[in-house]
């Protein structure tokens, strides 16, 4: 079946009660058993069952399913935020001493994840992860891992994704993409040979501004048996399982960071039309830059879907649509006058909504970066991000240019 019809129906042909076509909400904490064997069992892992509701969850685990589906993996692990994806699967799997190798370009909260990890023992190179040669230049004999975004946010700049995936084969190296920008619609990590994809589901996949969550799915393209950080506890069974099994025994048990049904069930509802949604916010985008880009009162546009952008033809050859997300430069305006006459598009700090949305970068989110930091990733003062919902595309265009008329 296509993408959008494998989700659609995950849940009802996975068994639901009633013949519900979604997975209830089910908001128990605990689960009980009448034969205390079995409660054992399950604990040990040695019986699929429910234990406790920081770690396994009814709705949580058919979200994960789902999850699993759209990334063409093995296995997912859910958690409250997409933050607390990426931390807790470094936390499973880095060492004290352990080195990896990072894109400099980098959403805000997660560079300043990676300086923490950093404090604590575990070394970061950041690098120009749109050359695979930055990337082979770091890599050092401790090193463990790269991590890299599709997309980044919010200059836009597009990975190497298969040429580090192939330098990352031959070091053995744990290839960690971040695919939120993309979303397993528009790009396939796996067939980068990433070992694991981490989506932050507040974005595209829930889609509606409304649940925070993440997930990071086990891709089956990494041999953990050479991997030397998984605890001896979870070396069972097939080993494309080790490591999300440590990510959700050890992780998420020690952290907690767990994702509720609640959120679960509106992240699950809101995947549905994950396709749909996407194509309309891609094509609009593909608009609107087009516009902006001959627009006089703008210096500079950064989309991957403009020719003059310095990974075109890359994103071209590795994505569905060059995504929903673009900035831009002013000229001569300052950017708060700017966001101020918009009407349709909203000024806050998300993504990937329904909704198109709007946001003075340096003064928010990169603020606490600093100027120097802030100027070694090219984001400049005058920097708006967009982020491209469903509306008719007239009327977006029309917001646009009477906000900078």
């Amino acid at each position: 079946m296509g993408f959008t019809s494998q989700i659609l129906h995950s849940d009802r042909r996975g068994g639901v009660e009633h013949g519900s076509i979604h997975k209830p909400i089910h908001t128990a904490v605990t689960f009980g058993y009448d034969d205390a064997h079995d409660l054992a069992a399950v604990f040990q892992g040695r019986q699929q069952g429910y234990s406790y509701g920081r770690q396994v969850n009814p709705t949580v685990n058919a979200l994960q399913e789902k999850i699993t589906i759209m990334e063409g993996g093995v296995a997912t692990a859910a958690f409250s935020t997409g933050m607390a994806a990426i931390g807790t699967t470094l936390f499973s799997l880095l060492r004290n001493g352990d080195h990896f190798v990072s894109s400099s370009f980098l959403f805000g909260n997660t560079n300043s994840l990676f300086n923490s990890f950093a404090a604590h023992g575990i070394e970061v190179s950041f690098v120009d992860a749109t050359s695979v040669d930055a990337v082979a230049a770091e890599i050092r004999d401790n090193t463990r891992m790269v991590f890299v975004e599709t997309i980044a946010n919010p200059r836009t700049q597009v990975s190497d994704l298969e040429a580090i995936g192939k330098l990352c084969k031959q070091h053995n190296l744990v290839y960690f993409v971040d695919n939120t920008l993309t979303t397993p619609y528009l790009f396939q990590p796996k067939d980068a040979d990433a070992s694991l994809s981490i989506n932050s589901l507040t974005k595209y996949i829930g889609g509606h501004g409304n649940a925070l969550g993440g997930a990071v799915t086990e891709l089956a393209n990494y041999d953990w048996s050479e991997y030397p950080n998984i605890y001896d506890t979870y070396k069972k069974g097939d080993p494309s399982n080790w490591a999300i099994t440590q990510i959700k025994k050890k992780g998420l048990r020690d952290f907690g960071a767990s994702l509720g049904p609640e959120a679960a069930h509106h992240i699950s509802v809101g995947s549905d039309t994950l396709a749909l949604r996407m194509d309309r916010s891609c094509r609009n985008a593909s608009t609107l830059t087009s516009f902006l880009v001959q627009h006089s009162g703008i210096s500079r546009v950064y989309y991957p879907g403009l020719e003059e952008h310095p990974q075109y033809e890359l994103a071209r050859s590795l994505f569905r649509y060059p995504g929903a997300i673009f900035s831009i430069e002013l000229k001569d305006m300052d950017c708060f006058e700017f966001l101020n006459r918009l009407e349709l598009f909203i000024c806050t700090s998300n993504l990937g909504d329904n909704r198109s949305l709007a946001i003075p970068v340096a003064h928010s989110i990169y603020y606490e970066m600093g100027p120097e930091r802030r100027a070694s990733m090219g984001i400049d003062d005058s920097l708006v991000r967009f982020s491209i919902g469903i509306e008719d595309t007239d009327d977006l265009v029309t917001d646009l240019e009477q906000a900078l008329s």
